[in-house]
């Protein structure tokens, strides 16, 4: 079966289903797929193990690859012995920089096309840039042999003196980086400072963040083989067509010689991207003349692909007594290299949320020798509000307000410091929603006010927030068949959220055809380029290009009309689709089916295929997503255990064109929120730059036991400027969540913890 047919299997032969007691949404009359609350066409193949993932994809003479790490921050390799592993059984060769083909330096994250995790050269030379970097890789017969002949690599370094892995010592030397994505590192409106000072109300305190490491079930993988000069890889990516691109460059390759294919990714949150495991497998591969395997180790992810950066935040709120701002300051640093570009932008929710007569709202990097930083689910965002939100809760008991209500009166009526309107935003529904649903009025504004035995009990809440974004370059491919049915075909990806659900939805809807006609194509970069599984825009990017590619389908269904034909002479802009054909609009005596414009003129099929107009709508508008997080916890008094009993999230993202996907998402974010706020911390070694704790044993991600029942509930008010009027949803979720929690422990304790995460030795 081709990986055509796989991903054509995936829609058309799991039927569609709502579920009781849900409504599809009528879009003009005549739609009924968006909006219904259906389960996701990929599951049957993925609970059936007939999904292929990257490190499952069978070739002929496959070998397995072992990485060897390094085991200093910077330096150069002195020793590297080979030998004893080249002689242990089935191994076949052991790559190093000696050996290993030449490889161009990758281009990060952020530099025009490319999406490198890092701008460093790989496996070139005897220089180390990190502790953990690869230094050589073991094929063998069996990832066995590999393991155990990798623990036979002798290796000696030279640590540079000056390398830098201690991040008090690095912030003295703390610099703005070139621009926060795109944005000024520093925003100064009016006087803050001056205006702080003079407030009759004002909260000035320190928050931090720790590392976390990504880790999503699938490991990251990778299955590669040279095929006549073309370097095909399948891949666990949510950057397919960077990913291309990058290995392009690196190999000296023309675009064409490199197809990706990521049908399926196990859990994406920012980190599956294209990191030196993919290259060094296809430099393997070229070396050898063989498909290579590389599977990462749990230890392998967090030595070699990047995750969340610490932060180091200053917030300052000067307030008049009625709660209005006079003066809104958040400031900090984070550790970022030389070599990426991923600051953490935790200011970006202070830009968009608040009033205040006044702003200044900084960022620096401080460069440490280490593994690059990435993106990790709501970068910036999910660490910003945490100091943003808990600072807000601070000053409503200072003012005696509740904490919603303070919000209501510094809701702004545009974006208080770019001026622009907003798009879309409801989100004092969202919390007013919220807190009935949730029984905010139930909460105690003393803390410690409320428990059950030895529990005490309190309740927090915290704005949840999430920039709009659309991509651009997002391209898409329709093509109707002589048998009426449609396939849709982008390089997108499909990691779980739903995406091929979602736009099969869109798609039938747009076409007036059934679920069950549509097949959706995707995951592989001989398709029409698809929107980057990242930032929550692959669903606005894609509904976009597919929207534009049916319009070029109209133009090319109208060209198959014969005289005789009720169409003939109508101009593209007089015809729309509807079920299942082109028909004049309003007028029911214009109307031919696909079946019979195909049959007319002979044809097979009819295809056509366009790019998404630009993202014009970002330019014009202030456009987020928000939403309103209530947690309520349990908290031991007497060992300083922490239980989170409920917790609701109430969203304002626009139109939900799928509500069981969209809730899916919302509650995959709090829960990834719960372990930002109670336990997840990478521990890094300032005096010699090594994860101390690369396992599930001691990187602590929530657990069944951990998470509460999570209520979900939305506005579901479309944005007019956003594609169907849709936000993203992906992200939003961890955002808020922290602070929320770290209120609702303060009104159960009156211990405010400023420093994540909240470990019940922070409370005893």
């Amino acid at each position: 079966m081709t990986m055509q047919e796989l991903m054509k299997t995936v829609i058309r032969h799991v039927p569609a289903r709502v579920l009781p007691g849900t409504e599809p949404q009528q879009l003009d009359g005549r739609r009924t797929h968006i909006g219904a609350a259906t389960p996701r066409l990929d599951g049957p193949l993925k609970v059936q193990g007939k999904a292929r993932f990257a490190a499952e994809v069978a070739l002929d003479g496959l070998l397995y690859a072992c990485i060897v790490h390094s085991t200093i921050a910077r330096g150069r390799i002195t020793v590297l012995g080979t030998s004893a592993a080249e002689a242990a059984p089935g191994v076949v060769q052991v790559m190093t920089y000696r050996n290993a083909p030449r490889m161009k330096t990758p281009g990060a994250f952020g530099e025009g096309d490319e999406v490198a995790g890092s701008a460093l050269p790989v496996m070139q030379d005897e220089r180390i840039h990190w502790n953990g970097e690869a230094v050589a890789v073991v094929l063998a017969q069996t990832q066995e042999q590999a393991d155990f002949a990798a623990g036979r690599v002798q290796v000696e370094y030279a640590l540079a003196a000056d390398a830098v892995t201690d991040f008090q010592q690095a912030k003295q030397h703390a610099h703005h980086p070139d621009t926060v994505l795109g944005e000024s590192t520093v925003v100064d409106k009016g006087d803050a400072h001056a205006a702080l000072a003079k407030a009759p109300f004002k909260v000035d305190q320190r928050y931090s963040t720790p590392r976390h490491n990504h880790n999503a079930i699938e490991l990251h993988a990778v299955t590669v083989h040279w095929d006549q000069g073309t370097l095909v890889v399948h891949d666990a990516t949510q950057m397919l067509n960077g990913t291309a691109k990058t290995l392009a460059k690196v190999f000296d390759l023309k675009p064409e010689q490199v197809r990706v294919l990521s049908p399926f990714v196990g859990g994406g949150f920012g980190g599956k991207g294209l990191w030196t495991p993919q290259m060094l497998a296809a430099a393997a591969a070229r070396l050898v003349g063989r498909p290579v395997r590389l599977t990462l180790t749990r230890e392998g992810v967090f030595r070699l692909i990047g995750g969340r950066t610490l932060t180091e935040q200053r917030v300052a709120l000067g307030a008049n007594a009625d709660g209005t701002l006079t003066a809104l300051i958040h400031t900090g640093v984070v550790a970022m290299t030389a070599h990426n570009n991923v600051p953490e932008q935790f200011t970006f929710p202070a830009r968009h949320l608040y009033a205040a007569d006044n702003f200044y709202l900084e960022q620096q990097v401080a460069e440490m020798d280490m593994l690059a930083n990435t993106y990790m689910r709501a970068p910036g965002e999910s660490v910003g509000t945490f100091a943003l939100e808990s600072a807000l809760d601070e000053l409503a008991e200072q003012l005696q307000l509740d904490p919603i209500e303070l919000r209501r009166r510094i809701e702004p009526d545009k974006d208080p410091t770019s001026g622009s309107a907003f798009s879309s935003r409801h989100l004092l529904k969202a919390y007013a929603d919220g807190a009935r649903a949730f029984g905010w009025d139930q909460r105690s504004p003393t803390p410690r006010a409320r428990r059950d035995g030895e529990w005490l009990i309190g309740m927090g809440v915290a704005t949840a927030t999430y920039p709009y974004y659309r991509m651009p370059g997002s391209a898409a491919r329709v093509r109707i068949d002589a048998d009426g049915s449609a396939t849709v075909s982008t390089a997108g990806h499909e990691m779980g959220m739903g995406t091929a659900t979602v736009q099969a939805q869109h798609a039938a809807d747009r076409l007036g055809l059934a679920l069950e006609q549509v097949a959706f194509e995707y995951g592989d970069t001989s398709l029409p380029a698809g929107a980057m599984a990242g930032g929550s825009s692959q669903t606005a990017g894609t509904l976009a290009a597919v929207e534009a590619a049916s319009q070029a389908l109209v133009k090319a269904l109208l060209k198959l009309a014969p005289k005789d034909s009720p169409l003939h002479g109508l101009k593209p802009d007089q015809v729309e689709l509807r079920d299942g054909g082109l028909a004049g609009v309003d007028r029911d005596d214009a109307y031919e089916s696909f079946v019979d414009l195909l049959r007319g003129a002979g044809q097979a099929h009819v295809e056509a295929e366009a790019s998404a107009p630009p993202p014009m709508e970002m330019m014009k508008y202030s456009m987020h997503s928000y939403g309103a997080q209530f947690c309520e916890v349990r908290v031991s008094e007497v060992t300083g255990e922490v239980r989170v009993s409920r917790f609701l999230g109430s969203f304002d993202t626009g139109r939900i064109l799928n509500p069981q996907t969209a809730a899916s998402q919302f509650r995959g974010g709090i829960v990834m929120g719960l372990g930002l706020a109670l336990s997840e911390d990478t521990w890094f070694d300032p005096r010699t730059g090594r994860i101390m704790n690369p396992t599930m044993a001691e990187y602590h991600v929530p657990v069944q036991l951990d998470v509460p029942r999570i209520e979900i509930m939305w506005t579901d008010a479309p944005d007019p400027h956003s594609p169907l009027g849709a936000h993203g949803v992906g992200e939003i979720g961890i955002t808020g969540t922290a602070a929320a929690v770290a209120n609702a422990i303060y009104n159960a304790t009156g211990k405010r913890i400023r420093d994540l995460p909240i470990t019940l030795d922070k409370l005893l």
